[in-house]
């Protein structure tokens, strides 16, 4: 288990670095400030929880439904701010020292039954490789953490690894050699809300909901991906679009990452006319349903709309 660090007393802000201990931490305006990037649209509300997470060095734990941008948030922050981005894709089987270092047994193995490598075989340390969170603690700059679809783990492991980054410590008992980080790392967690987070986990977090863009800010984001778009493309795709997600009993509604590629395929056509749109003529479905009920659905509804 982690070791624990006594609290700061009360009116000093701490962080750790291994090289120094303790230090006062940089007030929030020596901090660089994350304004938005360039293929990401920023809303003023996302902004301000962003940079007061970096400021109070805590996670921030994005909700929303998939499409919404969770995950490009953190991909956006790192360009913004010039930092490496190391990603931790969690999965339901993952345990939390996968994400901190792998032991790696089976290259000793065979080092040892072999002997063809350089590598020495009594030196463990040699054997050890750093998972995605022991990366940005060893890392010799800043990063940025993207611990993506959090819901995906049991609770002891949300717990376990909180209580890592809060330590920003993790011992390697192979070795019993405790990895220290050089730089608190900017963390941002995403969760799709498939599984409830615990309250200890919430309650160590900053929390921010992404709502689903509405039309006048799908508005901006494609204008981003597509500078050059025609006015009436623009406008008949994103009405058509928001029509298609108010159908009955879909069960995926097709999210931003659709809408784009959808307005790609369209714009690829040569025959296509975005007028068509207005009428009922939605070529190329199946870029915006991805479950065949979803596009049977919409395909039906759109069919009936169509004048004859």
């Amino acid at each position: 288990m982690p070791k624990k660090i006594d609290e700061p007393k009360q009116g000093k802000t701490l962080r750790l670095f291994p090289e120094n201990g303790f230090e006062e931490a940089m007030s929030p305006e020596t901090r660089s400030q994350f304004s938005g990037a360039t293929r990401y649209v920023l809303d003023d509300e996302l902004a301000r929880i962003v940079n007061i997470s970096m400021s109070l060095e805590m996670p921030l734990l994005m909700k929303g439904e998939p499409g919404t941008g969770k995950t490009m948030l953190a991909h956006a922050i790192a360009e913004s701010l010039k930092m490496p981005l190391t990603v931790l894709n969690v999965k339901s089987s993952m345990k939390l020292v996968d994400a901190l270092y792998q032991y790696d047994t089976l290259t000793r193995l065979n080092d040892s039954r072999f002997g063809d490598s350089s590598r020495n075989v009594s030196n463990i340390e040699d054997y050890i490789k750093m998972g995605k969170i022991g990366q940005a603690f060893v890392s010799d700059v800043r990063m940025v953490l993207l611990i993506d679809e959090i819901d995906k783990a049991d609770t002891d492991f949300q717990d376990d690894m909180l209580d890592v980054l809060d330590q920003m410590e993790f011992d390697i008992i192979e070795i019993d050699k405790t990895v220290r980080a050089k730089h608190r790392p900017v963390i941002i967690i995403t969760s799709n809300a498939k599984k409830d987070l615990s309250d200890p986990f919430l309650g160590r977090c900053n929390f921010h909901h992404i709502a689903f863009p509405d039309p006048k800010m799908m508005r901006k984001i494609i204008q981003v991906h597509f500078p050059d778009i025609e006015s009436e493309l623009l406008e008949n795709a994103v009405e058509t679009f928001y029509r298609l997600r108010e159908i009955d009993a879909i069960e995926k509604k097709p999210a931003t990452r659709e809408l784009i590629n959808w307005i790609r395929a369209l714009r690829a056509d040569p025959d296509f006319k975005p007028k068509n749109l207005n009428k009922g003529d939605i070529p190329f479905m199946g870029v915006l349903f991805k479950k065949s009920q979803d596009y049977e659905r919409a395909d039906n509804v759109t069919q009936r709309r169509r004048p004859y």
